[in-house]
Formats: structure tokens, C-alpha cells, sequence
């Protein structure tokens, strides 16, 4: 008995050291689980951080002559605006479309819009003093690290990013292309879809043309059908691409604001010149696909 006993021990002492070790490892395996949960949560936390950045217009501004001061003021409040938006569709697209879906679907169309506003601007201040130049350049926005820039006002506010080659080219920096006749529409079919982009006539729309703007109409409606050849392009390349919504965000939607920004400078173009603008132009910007 009495020799019994301390065999009875080592094997308690045994049995002890075996449930200490799988306690062990198995805190040790819920620690490294913990671990990557927490580096998750944080690349998540990142993601969602991301906040476009744009260019500030305000301070880049010369004096603004008191006639133009209402107009100014109203176009700097719509950067605003557009950059709320892009950022609120940011907030609400993660994990959409492929790898360009930011480029393609908010950051390009955002440059668009931006273009177009900046165009008012300087026209409007070009109206009563001399026209500012270089206010293309901040067109462009890039992503940034959610904090003090994120929001409405911070993209105007100063301290933004500034453009990258990695954003969108402004649309009157594209190449030209063929002028329009009847319903523009493009020759690349979609892949297996066998539909194209249409889009309305702009040209029939805008009616007699200043001799002294023209050029600048000619090219902006040679723009017009560029966008939708390259659209056009994009579609067919783009089979299977993201989601149902792949098409409307990732290519229709951005053609659209392109051809709204064309379409305003056209409408400026005449403006310039002393006659009416025609009118309803705006209605014409939205395209659709069509079966080939």
C-alpha cells in the first residue's frame, strides 16, 4: 500500500501536467484567433475610414468683382455638395463592382461634375474681370484617410489631397472623335449581350450656333460621341464584371456626367457670345443600351 501510493502520485502528477498543456495551448490558440479577429476588425475599420479628398477652390480664387459674387458662391457650396454625395456613395458601395469600381463609378464622374462647376466659375468671374486659368487642375479628387477631411466641407475647406495621375481625366481632355448625325451610338457591342450604348442627339437640339463659338460647339460635340465610343468600348470589355448594377454605376452613370459637363460647356460656349443658350440640353446627358 505504502508502495502504491507514490505510483498513484506520479500518475496525478502526470495527468495534471497533460490538462495544463492542452489549457495551454488552447489560450494560446484563442489568443491568436483574438489576434486576427482584432487586425480584421482594424483592416475593416481602415476601409471604412476612406474618405475622398478634393482639391481646395476657394483660396486658389482671385478677388471676385461683387457681380459675380452670388454666382461663385453658389457654384463653391455645389462642391461641396458633390463631394457629400461622392462620399456618401462611397459609404454605401463597399464591396461593389471590381477593382476599379471607385475609380470608374464615383471618383471619375465626381472629377466630371467638378470640371463643369469650375468652368461656371471661372466664366462667371470672366463676366467682370479677367477669367482665372489653371482652375481645371483641381478638378480631380483622390481617397484619403477618414479624420478631419471627411465630409462636405473639408474638400474645399484647404489641406486636401492633391490630384494623382491615378484619377479620372477631366472629359474635355480626351481625344476627338466622330461628329454626330441622328441618335449618337457606338459600334462595340457587349460581349455575349449583343446590346450597345444610344444616347439622345444633342446636335439637332442646339439650334443656330454663334459664328464665333462654332469651334468651340464642333469640338465639344465631337466629344460627345468620343465618350460614347469609349463607353462603348468599356462595355464590351467589361462582360461579367461586378454586379446586376455593374453597367448603370460602373459605366452609364459616369457617361452620363461626362455628356453633362459637354453639354453645359456647349451651352456656355453660346452664352459667351450674347445669344440664349438653347434650352433642355440637360435632358439629354442619360443613355441607355440598346440591342445591337
Amino acid at each position: 500500500m505504502s508502495r502504491g501510493l507514490p505510483l498513484l502520485h506520479r500518475r496525478r502528477i502526470l495527468l495534471s501536467g497533460a490538462i495544463g498543456g492542452i489549457t495551454c495551448a488552447a489560450v494560446a490558440v484563442g489568443a491568436a484567433m483574438a489576434g486576427q479577429d482584432g487586425s480584421g476588425d482594424a483592416s475593416a475599420s481602415t476601409k471604412a475610414a476612406s474618405a475622398i479628398s478634393c482639391p481646395a477652390v476657394a483660396g486658389s480664387l482671385p478677388e471676385i468683382p461683387a457681380e459675380a459674387q452670388a454666382e461663385v458662391d453658389r457654384n463653391l457650396a455645389l462642391l461641396d455638395t458633390q463631394l457629400a454625395e461622392a462620399n456618401e456613395r462611397l459609404g454605401t458601395s463597399q464591396g461593389e463592382g471590381g477593382p476599379n469600381f471607385v475609380q470608374n463609378a464615383i471618383l471619375g464622374p465626381l472629377a466630371d461634375k467638378r470640371k463643369s462647376t469650375l468652368d461656371r466659375i471661372a466664366i462667371s468671374i470672366g463676366r467682370h474681370a479677367e477669367k482665372p486659368a489653371g482652375l481645371d487642375a483641381l478638378a480631380e479628387c483622390t481617397l484619403s484617410d477618414g479624420g478631419a477631411e471627411a465630409g462636405s466641407g473639408a474638400g474645399e475647406a484647404g489641406g486636401a489631397a492633391r490630384p494623382t495621375a491615378a484619377a479620372s481625366q477631366p472629359a474635355d481632355e480626351q481625344g476627338g472623335g466622330a461628329g454626330q448625325g441622328g441618335q449618337e451610338q457606338g459600334g462595340g457591342a457587349g460581349a455575349g449581350s449583343g446590346q450597345t450604348i444610344s444616347c439622345p442627339d444633342v446636335a439637332s437640339g442646339i439650334g443656330d450656333v454663334p459664328a464665333a463659338a462654332q469651334a468651340e460647339v464642333d469640338r465639344n460635340v465631337a466629344l460627345l460621341q468620343t465618350q460614347l465610343d469609349e463607353a462603348n468600348k468599356r462595355l464590351a470589355s467589361s462582360a461579367g464584371e461586378g454586379g446586376p448594377n455593374f453597367v448603370q454605376n460602373a459605366i452609364l452613370g459616369p457617361l452620363k456626367d461626362k455628356r453633362a459637363s459637354t453639354i453645359d460647356r456647349i451651352e456656355l460656349s453660346i452664352s459667351r457670345q450674347g445669344s440664349t443658350a438653347p434650352s433642355g440640353l440637360d435632358a439629354l446627358a442619360g443613355c441607355s443600351l440598346a440591342s445591337g
